[in-house]
């Protein structure tokens, strides 16, 4: 065999294992994309189900729904890749669970990265008390009203998301393809 032919047999056989390896810790996912559903699939994924245990057990409250039917809505819940988190913003103890998941997805880790365990978790938005917090505006906090409410003094609790936090996640994120699910 030509001294060539084994470099780049050689070459090819390293470039391969270095696909497979795992990426090392620091590396950190972009601030994700919006993802809209774009077919009708109401199935728990695995990556939406592990985040919405998680919630649960580290700051309480119940897991909400995951899928939902696709009666012509155009939730990620259709995918089955968001989570409703069941809070009340009506009790301060809700509230106060919910600021921290936010203080500990929107803060910056060790090694400087901003939003880290947003990133690494593949969550495209959180919707909660009138707020979004999307990924394609540096997860900062923006007034929210659903295109369903005429006003809000005439929008339900639900439709405000004042019973529950959304969160919505990526497409890998949802099948447990992000760092995060790695760890």
């Amino acid at each position: 065999m030509s001294r060539t032919i084994l470099i780049t047999l050689l070459t090819l056989f390293i470039s391969a294992l270095l696909a497979l390896a795992p990426a090392p810790a620091t590396a950190i996912e972009d601030y994700p994309r919006y993802q809209p559903a774009t077919k009708c699939s109401p199935r728990a994924k695995p990556g939406t189900v592990e985040l919405a245990r998680w919630l649960v057990q580290k700051y309480g409250g119940r897991r909400g729904p995951i899928a939902r039917s696709c009666g012509g809505s155009t939730s990620e819940h259709t995918e089955g890749r968001a989570v409703d988190w069941m809070l009340d913003a009506d009790h301060r103890s809700d509230r106060r669970r919910a600021q921290r998941f936010l203080d500990r997805v929107f803060g910056t880790d060790a090694r400087g990265h901003t939003d880290a365990l947003a990133r690494r978790m593949g969550i495209m938005y959180v919707i909660w008390r009138d707020r979004m917090y999307a990924a394609w505006d540096g997860y900062r906090p923006k007034p929210y009203l659903s295109s369903s409410c005429p006003s809000r003094r005439k929008c339900s609790k639900t439709l405000r998301h004042r019973d529950h936090v959304h969160v919505s996640l990526t497409r890998r994120a949802a099948r447990g393809h992000t760092s995060w699910y790695r760890r």
